[in-house]
């Protein structure tokens, strides 16, 4: 028994090792950046939508719950306000621009009825050179499935295991001109896989039966998958802007 279980306890164990050591295709920490030669650079983010259309995937049922967050601007925002130790950009409110003109016009209006009409004006809105935009434009599932297990006597286990896949892309937008400065793709993959152990067993000359089966399972967090390569788009448009000579590192 124990020679037909070993080939099939070793097969587990390299997938699950496969799966934990596969390259990713994620940069180091972009806090590792130097910071832009000719300080700080304003940047606006109106919105990162999903822009794949795909539902949760599940097995039973049809699902109507997005596969991918609808908020992933909060993520763009704090990846530029954190990129090379917050040196690189500050960013701007558009999203919530409307809410901030009626909140600056509600303080003029007050300020004009206590103080009159020499009344304290407020600081001027900052406007962006840049306008950072994009949206995730891609959701995979079952880009690889497979798996392994061995079962002698009754006694067994397996793994299986799921690898999906998020795509992003995100673009720098001079707001002078129009034109496109910056353009980078990103992908991420999503790992999943179970790992099950179980017996089956025949008794009373073969006309009970008793099965038991325990198991375990490691999803990868699609939120924090698409955090990471929003993090690693920001960094790969640091980049690809100093090679094409629109902003350096400082030395």
């Amino acid at each position: 028994m124990l020679v037909i279980l070993l080939p099939g306890c070793s097969a587990i164990n390299q997938t699950t090792e496969l799966l934990q050591t596969q390259p990713e295709l994620i940069r180091p920490a972009p806090d590792e950046l130097p910071p832009p030669k000719n300080g700080v650079i304003t940047v606006a983010v109106y919105r990162f939508a999903d822009q794949t259309g795909q539902r949760r995937y599940s097995d039973r049922i049809a699902s109507l719950s997005s596969a991918v967050t609808q908020g992933a601007d909060s993520y763009v925002i704090q990846a530029l306000q954190t990129v090379g130790g917050g040196r690189w950009f500050r960013v701007v409110e558009r999203g919530g621009i409307e809410n901030l003109l009626r909140e600056r016009q509600i303080i003029r209006q007050m300020r004009e009825q206590h103080e009159g009409p020499n009344a304290r004006p407020l600081a001027p809105l900052l406007f962006a050179g840049m306008i950072i935009d994009g949206g995730i434009i891609g959701y995979d599932s079952n880009i690889t499935t497979g798996g392994a297990g061995a079962r002698a006597f009754g006694i067994g286990g397996s793994t299986e295991y799921r690898t999906d896949l998020v795509t992003v892309t995100m673009r720098a937008i001079s707001v002078n001109t129009g034109e496109i400065l910056v353009s980078v793709t990103i992908t991420k993959r999503i790992h999943s896989y179970v790992d099950r152990l179980g017996v089956l067993r025949f008794i009373s000359g073969g006309t009970l039966g008793l099965e038991g089966e325990v198991g375990t399972s490691t999803n990868d967090s699609v939120n924090l998958a698409l955090q990471l390569a929003i993090q690693s788009s920001v960094r790969e448009m640091i980049e690809e802007g100093v090679r094409k000579g629109l902003w350096e590192y400082q030395r």
